[in-house]
Parts: C-alpha cells; sequence; structure tokens
C-alpha cells in the first residue's frame, strides 16, 4: 500500500493549526513547572511539534519518554509492557502524559497509574487523537487534537506494522 491510497483524514496544516491551540490551551491551564512524560512511539511527532508550540506561547516543560507496547499488528494483546522507562522522578510534580490515541484506554490506564504510584502530585492526559465508543477503561483526556472514526489511522507517527509514521498528515487504511 502506497501513501496515494491511504485516505488523508487531517492535513498537515490542520494538524500543524490544532496543535498550537493545544499548546495554548495546556499552558493556561497549567501554571508553574511541569512535565511531559511522552508515551513512544507513535507519539514523537506530536511530542516534538508541541514542545515546539509550547515554547512560543511561554512553556517550557521537563520532557521524558516512556515506551510501552500492547499491540501486535491491528490488534491489542491487552498486556502493556515498559519497554522504555522514564529517567527523571516525577515525585511531587505535575505530569502531563502525552499519547498519540486514546483508543481502548489501557494504555494510557497504565501510564496513569504508574505514574501516579511514583508520587506525581498532579496529572493531565493530553492525546493527539480520540476514538469515542471504543473505550474499554474509563479514562479521560483534559486535551485532545482531533475525534476520529472507527479506523485503523496511520501517519504522523502513528503506524502499521512500523510503516507510514512518516506521513505528515493522519489518514487511515482500509483493512478488512
Amino acid at each position: 500500500m502506497d501513501e496515494h491510497s491511504i485516505p488523508v483524514l487531517f492535513s498537515e496544516s490542520e494538524i500543524k493549526d490544532r496543535i498550537e491551540e493545544l499548546a495554548a490551551e495546556i499552558a493556561q491551564s497549567i501554571s508553574g513547572e511541569f512535565m511531559i512524560v511522552s508515551l513512544l512511539r507513535g507519539s514523537f511527532m506530536f511530542t516534538a511539534d508541541l514542545v515546539r508550540a509550547m515554547y512560543k506561547v511561554g512553556a517550557h516543560p521537563q520532557i521524558d519518554f516512556m515506551t510501552l507496547s500492547s499491540y501486535r499488528g491491528t490488534q491489542s494483546t491487552h498486556e502493556i509492557v515498559i519497554n522504555r522507562d522514564i529517567t527523571e522522578d516525577v515525585k511531587g510534580k505535575t505530569v502531563l502524559i502525552l499519547d498519540d490515541i486514546l483508543e481502548t484506554g489501557r494504555t494510557l490506564q497504565y501510564a496513569v497509574n504508574v505514574i501516579k504510584e511514583r508520587g506525581a502530585t498532579d496529572m493531565k492526559i493530553v492525546v493527539l487523537l480520540e476514538k469515542p465508543g471504543k473505550l474499554d477503561i474509563a479514562v479521560k483526556a483534559d486535551f485532545v487534537g482531533f475525534t476520529v472514526p472507527d479506523k485503523f489511522v496511520v501517519g504522523y507517527g502513528l503506524d502499521y506494522g512500523n510503516h507510514y509514521r512518516e506521513l505528515p498528515f493522519i489518514g487511515y487504511l482500509d483493512i478488512h
């Protein structure tokens, strides 16, 4: 499948505009110092663009990364594994957990629980994409970039078999 056969849900310019809006919303709602914990790998582009947009609105977060996995192909295994853990201490800090997509809620809830157990005093969640109606666990994002239909989305960091992450837009695969 080539990128020309991937229908576009959100263009590069739509993503850029929404990320600038999210940065302003986040900067207004979080006062003082905070740390971003970015859940990799799907959120790497979102993280980079969001922190650059935050700089422009006067927010200067610390940044760390955690890699969790729960998918094999297009299906969730429902077993979450930490492949890479954060290196910074979150105890007593305000933490913004950043993820690419809120779908079942399992991975995000796992990350929230880990960060809470480690002593974060306040936590907010930002997701680039939210897929309503798919939640297995009641998790609510404080900031949402876009709502997407029940399709397998790729591009802008999101992948299918580790392909399509490089696309500058968000589209979907027509998988039957």
